[in-house]
């Protein structure tokens, strides 16, 4: 009998948790009937068909097939692999290059035509799912409804998808925003004083200057929410998923494909008022134009503070020595690390210790070694924890039905909703925590090309421009991930490298390798 391996997977989170266990069923079926021995079973819980990325149990899968670990796998139908064409044919291809072939329960045996016609047809599928989705959607606008997300300010109307209630705790907060903003005060020294009155933000711990500006092109903000004045408006981005990484990207549609309603019953503030503040924030934004900002220099968006984890600006500027702190300090007063920091200092500890560390290639290498050990864990880690949260879920969907179908009252639903958010809170804890499995191998060139270019910026450093020496800049940037910077006992200042492995084996790989630098005086041991 052949050795072979089941593969099952759902999307949605509104599905039924066990549509994986009935697809694995009928596969063991089918595999009983055909003579062929089951030992593996791979499925990925709540995730996509649109893309192989963040899916675990198919990446396994493929590590194993690679391995020679069964000769065939059996699936309910093409489509729980991918219902994309070029990924489907690309997992046909890695497949039958390992010499395992692909058995659906409804189909037999997958050749290229079959995968081509059914990955052309999955294809079509969800694109037009996605134009009846919009479809639908652009009805919900048209009743007064929303479409959207969570908003500040409201909740939703219980048995109503899309209704709205303006939630009066939050919406005095928003009333409150605005009457300051309009008296002269900055959005930081508002998110500062929330934040003294322990008052919760829209999301995260703290409030900050951005949640409170937002952005002007997507009105996001609390300062630019026209739902405030009881205009809903929708349609301003779609969303597009990047082939290379997996992620949805958000892109601006042209203003008049936007859709609008007028919902007057949602409005929390004066159109008067709303109108003011926006002509105060174009006078504001005219009086510091874009244009002022620095040149961009090579830690810029890469240094985080050690006490909050938030990104570190700049200070001032005292002749050529720049010096940066603690931008959650300085935006919402939130984090207690109120020093500052010589730039200059740290951009040279950090390109002195990362030429030390490159020139013992062996130091990498062990990375490496450790990376490739612990691969395999960390994609059943993950898996596991992907289960977890698409169970906790499912869990709250139920009870969110169940109230909506009368079967629960609202007492009870209060009362059991607490501790499913804590357990769905718990698991995306995990998930956000647990690494994607890559396999990782060293570039032969990499460790020379690299300590060439740190030798360039530690002759050039202080004469390097951003756009003159754009290649040196970026291949230097691609080598780090992001720069902790810690105060020392001694008085001293500690740049702590968390670099990428992917610079130096490849662009598969995103485990991270580096070591503490002290920002004057010598260097400190590597980091394990």
């Amino acid at each position: 009998m052949q050795r072979a391996a089941i593969y099952a997977r759902y999307s949605s989170d509104l599905q039924n948790d066990r549509s994986i266990e009935d697809q694995v069923a009928l596969c063991r079926a089918w595999a009983e009937r055909e003579g062929y021995t089951i030992v593996e079973v791979f499925a990925d819980r709540a995730r996509s068909g649109t893309t192989i990325h963040g899916r675990a149990g198919l990446q396994s899968l493929l590590h194993d097939a690679r391995g020679g670990a069964f000769a065939a796998i059996i699936t309910e139908s093409l489509d729980r692999l991918s219902r994309d064409t070029e990924d489907l044919s690309g997992l046909y291809k890695r497949l039958q290059f390992a010499g395992v072939d692909i058995m659906t329960v409804h189909d037999g045996q997958a050749d290229a035509l079959q995968v081509g016609i059914r990955g052309l047809l999955s294809t079509l599928f969800i694109g037009d799912l996605k134009h009846k989705t919009r479809r639908g959607l652009s009805g919900v606008i048209r009743d007064g409804r929303h479409a959207g997300g969570r908003a500040y300010g409201y909740r939703p109307t219980p048995g109503e998808p899309g209704v709205l209630q303006i939630f009066e705790p939050e919406a005095a907060i928003v009333r409150r925003i605005f009457r300051e903003y309009l008296a002269g005060a900055v959005p930081r020294t508002i998110a500062s004083g929330l934040n003294a009155d322990g008052i919760a933000p829209p999301r995260g711990e703290k409030w900050n200057a951005s949640t409170i500006n937002g952005n002007k092109t997507r009105g996001h903000g609390i300062l630019q929410n026209p739902l405030y004045i009881g205009r809903i408006v929708w349609n301003k981005t779609t969303i597009v998923r990047n082939p290379e990484t997996g992620k949805r990207v958000p892109r601006m549609n042209p203003e008049s494909a936007w859709e609008y309603a007028e919902a007057p019953q949602l409005a929390l503030i004066p159109a008067d008022q709303w109108h003011l503040a926006q002509d105060e924030k174009a006078r504001r934004s005219h009086e510091t134009p874009r244009g002022a900002r620095k040149h961009k220099r090579l830690l810029s968006g890469l240094l985080r503070c050690s006490c909050c984890g938030g990104g570190m600006t700049m200070h001032d500027k005292r002749g050529e020595a720049i010096r940066i702190r603690c931008s959650t300090f300085k935006e919402s007063g939130s984090c207690s690390n109120s020093k500052t920091y010589r730039l200059d200092l740290i951009e040279h500890a950090v390109i002195e210790g990362l030429i030390d560390k490159l020139s013992r290639p062996e130091l990498v290498a062990s990375y490496i070694e450790a990376a490739q050990q612990d691969r395999r864990n960390e994609a059943r880690a993950r898996a596991t924890a992907e289960r977890s949260v698409a169970k906790a879920k499912a869990a709250i969907t139920r009870l969110q039905k169940a109230l909506i179908d009368g079967r629960v009252d609202e007492d009870f639903f209060d009362r059991e909703i607490i501790p499913l958010r804590e357990d769905l809170h718990r698991s995306e804890a995990a998930l956000a925590t647990a690494p994607d499995a890559r396999v990782v191998t060293m570039h032969p060139a990499a460790l020379s090309q690299m300590r060439a270019v740190l030798e360039l910026l530690r002759t050039h450093l202080p004469n390097i421009d951003p756009e003159e020496d754009r290649e040196m800049f970026d291949a230097f940037r691609s080598l780090i991930d992001r720069v902790v910077i810690h105060d020392r006992g001694d008085g001293q200042t500690e740049a702590e490298v968390i670099g990428r492995i992917s610079a130096l084996v490849g662009s598969d790989a995103g485990d991270s390798w580096g070591g503490k630098m002290v920002a004057r005086g010598g260097l400190e041991p590597p980091t394990p």
